[in-house]
């Protein structure tokens, strides 16, 4: 294991800045969920089942909104994005606090939709300014970062709120919101590479020409994989909980970041390419064990095979996303790709709880790591399938002889290049 490709890689013009920003920017970001949740809970007086409402409005507001504002990156640039949801942000979080709990439900909604994309903003900039060759360490780095920051940012709201009030922490998470988008705004990092097209309605592409089976297996593993991981944390709470240990729980969340920060490490320096869906299906299959966990420190062990393999399974999606997506499509592409985390997450968090309720602890992460080692499976049917060269057609019989001369039969070595070219190019268009 060696350094090389994060030399290589933070070395390349516009990347470190780009890095930089996105860490600051995600902060407010992983800050917002936890932040409403408590607003709702202390300052509204209201249950954790309100709570849940908003939080989940806001978070499928957000997910229907990624692609749709990536496509409005890719036909209108990245700055007239910002421009709509920065403002946009600013309203909702300046107006937020003063709102009554049925109002705050209402605009939560719009206020997810027209959250700053960060995550899939970053990772489309980094297809650009990051050749394929380098782009597993530059996206190994990503996850790193955003682990990081899901570390750093709720924690930062809970101390604000501790010390003030949810109000307040809202108005903190608004500003830096804003100030978030004015540094991107600022930075402008570029959506196409050098050799790629510019952003315009001239280099459209249809949607039917990149959002295939492959790619579509590929944003299905992407959702059992945030269903994996979200179930594993409510899986993680319950089980210390039945053990009488809620106490630990930050000293085995933060065991879990520490060794999936590990793990992106080492994917990064990788040399041989490794499927998303080896990636997540090893993922799945490693959340199972935990059922056997009982108390903190089992927890603890039991989580550093399944935490090492966390940000390499993102990493690599998004990895993929880039490499199936032509450039003129790729905002919404890794909009998709960021709708695709919410939505499993979404989806793990009552999935698992619901089993918990049923069951035990130990059959939540059981039912959410085979909900993954399943998806992760069948995209690599569909990766074998898409992959099984069709059957070379049967050799034409043999022209009878004849009299003409040959010149007058076989075409000039110019044509014969030039119509090779085309059949080439159109068997890639097909």
């Amino acid at each position: 294991m060696h350094m090389d490709p994060y030399r290589r890689v933070l070395a390349l013009p516009g990347v470190r800045a780009l890095l930089a920003v996105s860490l600051l920017a995600r902060l407010p970001v992983t800050a917002a969920g936890i932040t409403l949740t408590l607003y709702v809970v202390q300052d509204l007086g209201r249950g954790y089942g309100a709570a849940g409402l908003v939080g989940a409005a806001y978070t499928i507001g957000s997910a229907l909104g990624a692609p749709l504002l990536g496509r409005l990156v890719d036909r209108r640039g990245l700055r007239a994005m910002l421009v709509l949801t920065t403002v946009a942000e600013a309203v909702f979080w300046v107006v937020a606090p003063v709102l009554s709990f049925p109002v705050l439900l209402l605009v939560a909604l719009p206020g997810g939709l027209l959250t700053i994309p960060v995550f899939s903003v970053t990772r489309q900039s980094i297809a650009a300014l990051v050749g394929e060759s380098d782009r597993r360490p530059a996206y190994a780095l990503d996850s790193m970062s955003v682990e990081l920051c899901y570390m750093g940012g709720p924690m930062l709201a809970v101390l604000v709120i501790t010390q003030f009030s949810a109000g307040v922490t809202m108005l903190a998470v608004g500003g830096s919101v804003v100030l978030s988008g004015l540094l991107l705004f600022l930075l402008n990092p570029p959506t196409r590479g050098a050799n790629e097209p510019a952003t315009g309605a001239d280099v459209r592409v249809r949607r039917s020409e990149w959002l295939g089976p492959r790619l579509a297996a590929l944003l299905f593993v992407v959702v059992a994989a945030a269903v994996a991981l979200a179930g594993t944390e409510v899986a993680i709470v319950a089980t210390l909980r039945a053990a009488d240990q809620v106490r630990w729980t930050g000293l085995v969340l933060s065991a879990w970041s520490a060794a999936s920060l590990l793990g992106a490490f080492v994917y990064g320096t990788v040399h041989r390419h490794v499927s998303p869906a080896v990636l997540v299906g090893l993922l799945a299959l490693a959340t199972v064990p935990l059922a056997a966990a009982t108390n903190w420190w089992t927890l603890c062990l039991l989580l550093l095979p399944a935490g090492a393999l966390c940000a390499p399974s993102v990493a690599a999606s998004a990895d993929g996303v880039s490499r199936m997506t032509p450039a003129a499509a790729r905002g919404e592409a890794m909009g998709l790709h960021g709708s695709a985390l919410t939505a499993g997450s979404a989806i793990g968090t009552p999935l698992a709880g619901a089993v918990i309720d049923a069951t035990s602890p130990g059959w939540g992460y059981a039912v959410v790591g085979l909900v993954g080692a399943v998806a992760a499976a069948l995209m690599l049917l569909v990766q074998r399938r898409r992959a099984t060269p069709a059957p070379l057609p049967a050799a034409p019989a043999l022209a009878p002889a004849t009299s003409q001369p040959v010149a007058e039969v076989t075409a000039p070595a110019g044509e014969r290049t030039a119509h090779k070219a085309r059949e080439v190019t159109s068997g890639r268009r097909r």
